[in-house]
């Protein structure tokens, strides 16, 4: 396994993070003991929740995947020492959690107070902001037209993050949290906190999590490049683009028990024409180097400049096994010139 610093902190994380929204839902807790614990043999130093899981979110799923966690550090105490716990406090829109409130800074104290009773730890290492106030281009709204954010209201996003910014400052001082990022936000969102942070001596966030996949590029170079000179990690999720890229979605399947064949708030947006076509093209390619598409796509990702560590998930140990092994794959010149010449013939597929 491979590491990397986690942005500008002392922190060492590996190149692959676990992923955990699964469990509470699709998986149980002896599940997810057996991926922490096979995660933890294989090098795997770095592990991903939120507050808002298990998926998809409801009122009965919310802080499952956390309480698993933490059920899992009540019986190894000792071992807490041995990864990188990341959380996330859900933005607005959830009516569930915190009546569906904005991010602020009470709200944050109040989050990461919740988190940390239920992972039954004393300090989360980083913690996320899940999505901003404002409605930003994640979750397939990244075409012209689908938000608009020319309505004058930078002095109050500005006090809001103000705001946050104190109360994670709060939290930081109190020992519950090490760092934080930013999750499913833009070159200005990241910007915006780090001019606001060094204007009042706040803490600067260390990195940045969003979707980033073969099918989904809209943060190349734009996020990338500021995450380098702002000695940021970017943590892309979804590679597999919700599992599509794996192909077993492919000419209209859906096999049950899967992400696809569940309730999506979203929609599912990813599952166009154009998409398709595209997924059909990269499990040609997969099969005739000899890889699983799976493993394609996650090289892919790994190998891509400025990516700290990859966010991947699985509900069955073999797809968790598969889904690690990519990242000892080192696709070549040629290959990934073939991969290129799909993503040009496939220009944002949804």
């Amino acid at each position: 396994m491979r590491y990397n610093k986690l942005g500008n902190t002392p922190l060492d994380v590996s190149r692959v993070c676990l992923g955990t929204m699964t469990w509470g839902k699709q998986n149980t807790q002896a599940d997810a003991d057996a991926q922490i614990e096979y995660a933890l043999e294989q090098g795997v130093n770095f592990f991903d929740t939120a507050e808002m899981y298990a998926i998809p979110p409801s009122a009965d799923t919310y802080g499952k995947t956390e309480i698993i966690i933490g059920d899992w550090l009540a019986r190894h105490p000792s071992r807490r020492s041995e990864f990188v716990l990341a959380s996330k406090i859900a933005g607005n829109g959830l009516g569930w959690i915190r009546n569906g409130a904005n991010i602020t800074g009470a709200n944050v104290e109040l989050a990461v107070e919740g988190s940390l009773q239920r992972l039954q730890t004393d300090c989360i290492d980083l913690y996320q902001l899940h999505w901003p106030n404002r409605t930003s281009p994640s979750f397939g709204k990244h075409h012209e037209g689908m938000i608009s954010f020319s309505n004058n209201r930078k002095r109050e996003i500005e006090a809001d993050i103000l705001d946050i910014l104190q109360g994670l400052q709060r939290c930081i001082d109190a020992g519950k949290i090490n760092y934080y990022g930013l999750s499913n936000d833009t070159p200005w969102g990241i910007h915006t906190f780090i001019r606001l942070a060094e204007k009042h001596g706040l803490p600067k966030p260390v990195s940045i999590q969003n979707e980033f996949s073969l099918l989904m590029q809209k943060d190349w170079p734009y996020t990338l490049e500021m995450c380098h000179y702002e000695e940021m990690a970017y943590l892309p999720w979804s590679p597999l683009a919700t599992g599509a890229l794996s192909g077993k979605y492919l000419n209209g399947a859906m096999p049950s028990g899967t992400r696809w064949s569940m309730g999506h708030r979203h929609g599912l947006f990813r599952d166009t024409p154009r998409s398709q076509a595209a997924i059909a093209d990269y499990v040609a390619l997969a099969h005739d180097i000899g890889i699983t598409p799976s493993q394609l796509a996650l090289a892919w990702c790994d190998q891509v400049e400025g990516v700290t560590s990859t966010i991947i998930g699985a509900t069955s140990m073999e797809n968790l096994r598969e889904n690690i092994a990519a990242f000892d794959i080192t696709l070549s010149p040629q290959q990934l010139a073939e991969i290129r010449s799909i993503n040009k013939r496939h220009v944002a597929p949804f």
